[in-house]
């Protein structure tokens, strides 16, 4: 998901400064947005280092002020088959890459753009943060956690020329999307995800979800009944 916005933000006079934490699939991605006439700087690094996140991306805002961030990381998980709950320190991990990372560094990146007075902010979310997903429990919840945080964000910095814009897609056609079991109903193209997220984020919109019934499933959650809407979640869980 990640390479289709860079390659949707790709264009001549265009900088683009790539992060990732796979140094091949990241010189995979320069190389494409190179191609497209975008200039690309790389930085290969492990976002759960927070201190080094930090410190590397104020380095790389002081080199030249970024106009847009998008915090595309995240990893998703189930809960095994053989397991009542998640484990431990998979819940541990899926809060760095999913909510303290991501939330850090727009937190970092909306102190220095208000000073400038101006910016945008996209934070990658997901539909899962709708729903208490009782096979997907660290997934659903850092993602409902990013999506409070990012409204939150977008209040603060609002009077001081920043936007701050959520995307919540559902099931997008990925290599790590792929590897998640189960059924993907309306299952997404990342080049058509990228173009919407690049538009809503051009328009300053606060809130993108993808596709568009993903909303009534959202709202459907919300209005039923609580024994209904359990037993719908629960019906939901993958084969073991």
């Amino acid at each position: 998901m990640g390479t289709a916005i860079a390659q949707r933000l790709a264009g001549p006079d265009t900088l683009l400064v790539l992060w990732g934490r796979d140094l091949a699939r990241l010189q995979n991605t320069a190389t494409l947005c190179s191609a497209a006439g975008a200039v690309t700087q790389t930085r290969s690094l492990d976002l759960r280092d927070i201190a080094a996140a930090l410190a590397a991306i104020a380095a790389d805002d002081a080199a030249t002020p970024f106009d847009m961030v998008v915090f595309a990381q995240g990893r998703g998980d189930i809960r095994a088959a053989d397991d009542r709950v998640e484990q431990p320190g998979l819940v541990t991990e899926l809060a760095l890459v999913n909510f303290t990372g991501p939330a850090t560094l727009a937190a970092a990146m909306g102190q220095a753009m208000a000073a400038r007075g101006k910016g945008r902010i996209v934070l990658i979310g997901s539909a899962a943060g709708f729903h208490s997903l009782p096979f997907a429990t660290a997934y659903a919840g850092t993602k409902a956690g990013l999506a409070r945080f990012a409204d939150a964000l977008r209040l603060a910095l609002r009077g001081h020329g920043v936007s701050v814009t959520l995307v919540s897609p559902g099931f997008i056609d990925t290599a790590a999307g792929r590897q998640v079991p189960g059924p993907k109903p309306m299952l997404m193209a990342p080049d058509v995800v990228a173009d919407r997220i690049v538009r809503a984020a051009e328009q300053g919109r606060a809130h993108l979800v993808l596709p568009w019934p993903f909303v009534v499933l959202r709202w459907l959650d919300r209005l039923l009944p609580r024994a209904w809407r359990d037993r719908l979640l629960l019906s939901l869980a993958p084969p073991a």
